[in-house]
């Protein structure tokens, strides 16, 4: 089981909210809002916060753009992770994955399994990792995005938390993309 290692200060990322859905405005993206909540009490800072359609290249646009933005950290999705026609959110989104977080769809489905039973099945939860940013795709419903955050993301999105989290990592995410030094050169 985790803990908080109170040793340790907190360190505050730079998290994005993106809210997939053809119906929403910031007015009533309850997702959207249960995640910026909880990332602002976490400590956090939000980065940005932009609802796009369920449109595949739309949402790469954004999900690109806040890869490369030096100012985010993390980013979470909200919405369009179901079957449906519409649902391509994992479709837009893992594609841009350097790698796959196969372990959050995982830990994520045993906590909604919890709550709502086999109707878990019906999310396609995804993560990833893509220019050194952490990038979750959760489910649209508020209580999906409380349980994401509250039982996953808030732990391991907090520097204190040990046996380990992502920001202890953060700084090694892209040390592939590091070009080591021709040999006999100097320091």
């Amino acid at each position: 089981m985790s803990s908080i290692d109170e040793s340790k200060q907190f360190v505050p990322l730079n998290i994005a909210v993106l809210t997939i859905s053809d119906t929403r405005s910031l007015a009533d993206d309850k997702s959207g809002a249960t995640l910026v909540d909880r990332l602002i009490a976490a400590g956090h800072h939000l980065a940005a916060r932009d609802i796009v359609a369920d449109d595949v290249d739309a949402i790469r646009v954004i999900i690109k753009r806040w890869i490369t933005d030096e100012g985010v950290d993390a980013i979470i999705t909200t919405g369009g992770t179901g079957f449906t026609g519409r649902d391509v959110t994992p479709e837009a989104v893992e594609p841009l994955f350097e790698k796959r977080m196969d372990g959050f769809s995982i830990a994520f489905h045993m906590l909604s399994h919890a709550k709502i039973g086999t109707s878990t099945v019906q999310s396609r939860a995804t993560a990833g990792v893509a220019g050194a940013t952490f990038i979750f795709c959760l489910p649209g419903s508020p209580g999906a995005c409380r349980d994401a955050w509250d039982g996953i993301l808030a732990a391991q999105l907090d520097y204190r938390t040990r046996p380990c989290n992502f920001v202890e990592i953060m700084p090694r995410l892209d040390e592939h993309l590091r070009r080591p030094k021709a040999q006999g050169a100097s320091a």
